[in-house]
């Protein structure tokens, strides 16, 4: 599949490459490497991202050319990376396009003229990373630095189920072009807003504990109160999931709308993208999430009435 992919890139001239919105490290990292990896090529090709860069990503290379759109410019192919549809980008115009899906997602879905899935590996990084060689595009420091920042958070650093000598090799091939893994961490671990530690405190506070599960949650409420962002969220679910002997946490946020954002974390014992799958998202065996419907109190109840249902707890 990866020669059915650069035969369609060599094909065409002008790229738009994306991700899904509300980007995470490897939606971002390996849209900015790909589109990079393209312009090499000597392709024209622009990054476009319905929510643009979070903040604790803007400081990666070419994070700056980013366009946030609502909508797609012409072109000749789009390139949709870890997305299982097109309404994950929140992208309009994406019908009328020829489009090549890559992803590393077992939940990924054949939406496009061109599916490139392989659930064996631990980033969608690692198929961009094997574009560039098979195209024999040098991998230098920035394009280096954009695919090893992509694995290390899909990894969890390095901590997710999966996690094998083949990603650690992938991860020394981009630090000998130049990846600094330490400035790569500073700004994704040490880079958090006075915000989110205020909202970190709020959702510690509704910790609940049943058995091998925990949970948090923030409201709308609190977020406003602290001047927090969406992105302030990312992360808070691991603090849950760093309790002794919790094998399963979750993070409810309360959306605009009423509904709540669901992120799913595990240790590796239980597969929590079955659960997501369930609710009609997907994600990883360790890290997963989906949409529903509130109040919280009954999408609390159903989504633990769903883990024991699949007798997890």
């Amino acid at each position: 599949m990866l020669e059915r992919v650069l035969q369609e890139i060599r094909g065409r001239r002008r790229f738009v490459v994306t991700s899904h919105a509300r980007p995470d490290g490897d939606g971002i990292g390996s849209a900015l490497a790909c589109g990079q990896i393209l312009q090499v090529m000597g392709k024209d090709a622009q990054v476009i991202m319905h929510d643009g860069v979070p903040r604790i990503y803007q400081n990666l290379p070419f994070a700056d050319r980013v366009v946030q759109a609502d909508a797609v410019p012409e072109n000749d192919a789009v390139v949709l990376l870890e997305c299982d549809s097109t309404r994950r980008t929140l992208l309009q115009g994406l019908e009328e396009c020829f489009l090549i899906n890559i992803d590393h997602h077992a939940s990924g879905r054949n939406f496009a003229n061109v599916n490139w899935i392989d659930s064996s590996v631990m980033a969608t990084a690692e198929l961009v990373y094997r574009i560039a060689r098979r195209a024999c595009v040098p991998i230098d420091r920035d394009i280096a630095t954009c695919l090893y920042t992509a694995l290390m958070t899909d990894t969890g650093s390095f901590m997710f189920e999966g996690t094998n000598e083949h990603t650690f090799t992938v991860a020394r091939e981009l630090v000998l072009a130049g990846a600094d893994p330490a400035q790569c961490a500073r700004p994704i671990y040490f880079g958090h807003s006075a915000a989110k530690m205020r909202l970190l405190g709020a959702a510690l506070s509704n910790l609940h504990r049943e058995g091998a599960l925990a949970w948090i949650w923030v409201t709308q409420g609190q977020m406003q109160s602290f001047g927090a962002r969406e992105e302030d969220c990312e992360g808070l679910v691991n603090y849950a999931l760093s309790i002794a002997d919790v094998q399963v946490a979750i993070f409810f946020r309360e959306l605009a709308e009423g509904r709540f954002r669901v992120s799913l974390r595990s240790k590796g014992e239980i597969n929590v993208s079955t659960v997501a799958e369930h609710f009609g998202g997907g994600g990883h065996i360790c890290a997963s999430g989906f949409s529903i419907e509130g109040p919280l109190a009954a999408a609390v109840s159903r989504v633990v009435d769903r883990l024991r249902a699949q007798s997890i707890l």
